[in-house]
């Protein structure tokens, strides 16, 4: 027995780890039981806050500005990626995100979790982080 398919339209959240997030395709949004594919704004001069997705792995593309991400076990690693670049975040990988570019980081969002939220875990900022990334004010969060 074949099932329908589902059209998502509108509807927004603010992400729990930073980031005004699009509704997209989640178990909430359309029933999806594997996966979820989301768009991430996070506007200029603003940062996430560190998390992991417990159990899930994550691949991101950015759509359009520029965006740097601290990842790995205590925040050590950092990259930077601009529009057209891809980003593959391992299951239960610590990562933040900061932009400080000028313009809106918009990004896609897809991970193994159908659930929109219920798999992020959030973590305090590292030391180490407090004096370069502290200061970058968090995107609003739900």
């Amino acid at each position: 027995m074949s099932e329908m398919c589902v059209v998502v339209r509108g509807g927004g959240y603010e992400g729990k780890q930073g980031g005004s997030f699009a509704a997209g395709v989640s178990a909430q949004s359309a029933g999806a039981r594997g996966l979820c594919l989301h768009r991430l704004v996070l506007p200029p001069g603003t940062r996430g806050v560190p998390h992991v997705h417990a159990g899930h792995e994550s691949a991101i593309f950015i759509v359009s500005g520029e965006v740097e991400v601290w990842h790995g076990p205590d925040l050590t690693e950092q990259v930077f990626l601009g529009a057209g670049d891809y980003i593959y975040v391992p299951p239960d990988t610590p990562h933040l995100p900061v932009n400080r570019g000028p313009a809106d980081l918009v990004v896609l969002v897809a991970r193994t979790d159908p659930d929109e939220q219920e798999g992020v875990e959030l973590m305090d900022l590292p030391p180490h982080l407090a004096a370069t990334v502290g200061p970058v004010p968090v995107a609003a969060r739900g």
